[in-house]
């Protein structure tokens, strides 16, 4: 199937690890140009290593901390300004800390915002001039099963990403018919970076080993396993596509079922000494 993202220009923040690189990587295999942003400069470097030794078209890197709005504007407005152009977005950070609603006073609700909601704002409102100017474009929130569902002990991500939701569903009145569609992606376990640390505290918790600790994470799944970043990755093309021209203000759980069934995970403590989803 062509997906009609030859020399589309994608912007894919925090794209040097995790879901933003598995992203970045099934773009540019797709032949997309793709630029991508993160804070540490020897990981950034090394996926931007890896990607030109997949990509049909361009790969740029720049090192950027997307809390920082002026940051973000001048990434975006050097990509414009080197490519020519711009077509996809991907909102893309990471997640809160772990806890019940009254483990964090207030400074941790604003932090929590800083970290998951104003930079999607931040990136998405630099943007939208350049996408408006060619009358096409995708805008991707990479969110977590939380914007659609509470999940236990996972407070912050949910209120932060629910807050997200309801900006893409303005945004979607707001643009109307100029060629931009705008949805979020729902993933729950994917095996990344936060379910490889949670499982290497819990296998050094219970003496097993991370492999173990994995399959029991999936206990709550009914596909009965924790999906690969790259499944994830196939969706997110999809609707960056020209296929998914008709598709706009969906939210797409990536989730193996565990949301249909109204499963929950049963591993989550309420330490806040870590992150997630």
């Amino acid at each position: 199937m062509d997906l009609g993202l030859t020399r589309r220009v994608a912007l894919i923040a925090g794209g040097s690890g995790g879901l933003g690189l598995a992203i970045a990587r099934e773009l540019a295999r797709e032949g997309a140009d793709v630029a991508i942003a993160a804070r540490d400069p020897d990981r950034l470097a090394g996926a931007e290593r890896a990607l030109r030794e997949i990509a049909r078209g361009r790969v740029l890197a720049a090192r950027v901390d997307v809390r920082d709005d002026a940051q973000v504007r001048r990434w975006v407005e050097g990509v414009v300004a080197e490519t020519g152009r711009l077509d996809i977005v991907v909102t893309n950070n990471g997640g809160p800390l772990i806890g019940p609603p009254t483990a964090f006073d207030v400074a941790g609700y604003r932090a929590a915002a800083d970290t998951v909601l104003y930079p999607a704002i931040s990136l998405t409102l630099a943007a939208l001039p350049h996408l408006r100017a060619r009358g096409w474009g995708r805008l991707l929130f990479i969110t977590s099963e939380t914007v659609l569902r509470p999940v236990a002990n996972l407070t912050l991500s949910g209120v932060m990403r629910t807050g997200l939701l309801r900006f893409a569903q303005a945004l979607v009145a707001e643009l109307g018919a100029s060629g931009i569609t705008v949805n979020l992606l729902a993933p729950a376990y994917l095996r990344t970076g936060p379910v490889e640390r949670a499982a290497a505290d819990l296998a050094a918790q219970h003496g097993s080993d991370v492999e173990t600790e994995v399959r029991a994470m999936s206990r709550h799944i009914p596909l009965g396993r924790v999906g690969l970043a790259e499944e994830f990755a196939a969706v997110a093309a999809f609707f960056a596509s020209e296929r998914a021209g008709f598709v706009t203000g969906t939210v797409q759980l990536v989730d193996g079922g565990a949301g249909a069934v109204g499963a929950q995970p049963d591993h989550l403590g309420v330490s806040s000494n870590h992150v997630f989803v």
